[in-house]
């Protein structure tokens, strides 16, 4: 087949193109989640057209797009600074979410195809994919954190560090360190539970619940460690925290 003749000089597997999107993925949330007033900032609207950038190593940046035509990659949208000051906060961070999500589903399937994936390789890219939350989700808080919300309401709100004694000190500490509950699909196509609303993801970590949002974070994606978790008696996160301010 004519182009299997000139590969890439080095193959690579689905697995490292996820992981690509991973760490790409992981620095575009820090962007608009953790890190939203200092990309806020350089979004200046009398700069020129700018681009945010996920990198491999989960890090972001605002730039300018390549000057190379065509480029290496492709290119995230164009000009996002322009549209800051011409709607809410709220809706330009989403706008930048969903171009965010498109950019990275372009820049895997690009990598698939440069990789030659067939069939089977880009169906199994995708529902690895697939099964992250996107980043407007994320961002919107619009992924299911609990099975029944309405159910889980009144304890969540205990959630943020178990400092308040109502249960055991024991219990208190072990819930602390333990990832929320998990969504029980009954379908068991949904076993995506919780997910962290900085980084999107849903591994075993140390947890903390912001006590305003309710949702929930990896205490090393917003800096709070166990030890300081224990003398925080109402936890905001960093999202929550920036719009008081602003109120103020």
């Amino acid at each position: 087949m004519e182009g299997i003749e000139n590969p890439p000089p080095v193959s690579r597997s689905v697995e490292d193109v996820f992981s690509d999107f991973r760490g790409r993925r992981a620095g575009l949330l820090k962007a608009l989640s953790t890190d939203v007033r200092k990309f806020y900032h350089e979004c200046d609207p009398d700069k020129e057209n700018l681009c945010l950038y996920g990198l491999p190593n989960e890090t972001w940046e605002v730039n300018l797009p390549v000057d190379e035509v065509p480029p290496e990659l492709p290119e995230p949208a164009l000009g996002i600074n322009f549209a800051r000051d011409g709607m809410p906060e709220k809706d330009w961070i989403s706008l930048v979410a969903v171009h965010s999500d498109s950019w990275l589903i372009s820049v895997a399937f690009y990598f698939g195809a440069r990789f030659g994936f067939g069939k089977s390789e880009r169906k199994r890219l995708f529902q690895m994919i697939n099964y992250l939350p996107t980043i407007f989700e994320v961002i919107n808080g619009n992924v299911k954190l609990f099975k029944d919300q309405s159910a889980n309401h009144n304890s969540s709100r205990s959630k943020s560090s178990g400092v308040k004694p109502r249960q055991s000190e024991s219990q208190t500490k072990a819930s602390k360190m333990s990832p929320p509950p998990r969504e029980d699909d009954e379908s068991g196509d949904d076993e995506q539970g919780a997910v962290c609303g900085a980084c999107g993801d849903n591994h075993d970590d140390f947890w903390i619940c912001c006590d305003a949002c309710e949702k929930w974070f990896h205490g090393k994606c917003v800096n709070v460690t166990p030890a300081k978790a224990e003398h925080i008696k109402h936890y905001k996160c960093p999202t929550c925290s920036t719009n008081k301010k602003i109120k103020a």
